[in-house]
């Protein structure tokens, strides 16, 4: 399965429903692309590395992925069973950002990254350009096969209520 949208749109919490239903592995694709050894996110990984790393899940007969990156990712896109695009509203989405930022602040919620106002803010105006150009890219893709698209949490639960128990 491979699930992506925009941050704050729910794909960690949709991938860890079905990963729990499926009791098949999740990655995710943050783990694969930033160097989680620094502490901030301005060290990606080497492509080589990376895709490395991508082909060892892929190797796997089931596999779950998640995450914002979709534009070096051409072979789960296109040989994975399932592909969900979470096409929530943006404001949501903000809400969701501003939300995890504050708690992992706080603590309530841990990170390996240091998280600043700016890189907030930076993450902010990425989303809003991201959300544009993913929905054309997505449109893209339908027209290849066949992309879920869920529209809100009542989309997700209703899915994740209805996926077949596999033992």
């Amino acid at each position: 399965m491979h699930i992506l949208g925009p941050s704050g749109s729910g794909k960690s919490y949709l991938a860890r429903k079905l990963g729990a239903i499926t009791r098949i592995p999740v990655t995710d694709l943050d783990d694969l692309f930033w160097d989680n050894n620094l502490s901030d996110y301005e060290h990606r990984k080497p492509p080589q590395e990376r895709d490395l790393l991508l082909q060892s899940i892929l190797s796997s007969d089931n596999w779950i992925i998640e995450g914002v990156y979709y534009k070096w990712l051409s072979i789960p896109l296109h040989t994975a069973d399932y592909v969900f695009y979470l096409d929530t509203l943006y404001a949501l989405q903000v809400l969701r950002i501003i939300r995890r930022f504050i708690s992992r602040k706080i603590g309530l919620r841990g990170c390996k990254k240091k998280e600043t106002l700016i890189g907030l803010s930076s993450l902010l105006k990425w989303n809003h350009s991201y959300n544009i150009e993913l929905k054309c890219s997505v449109d893209r893709l339908s027209s290849e096969r066949r992309v879920e698209i869920l529209r809100s949490k009542r989309d997700i639960l209703k899915l994740i209520r209805f996926w077949p128990n596999y033992t």
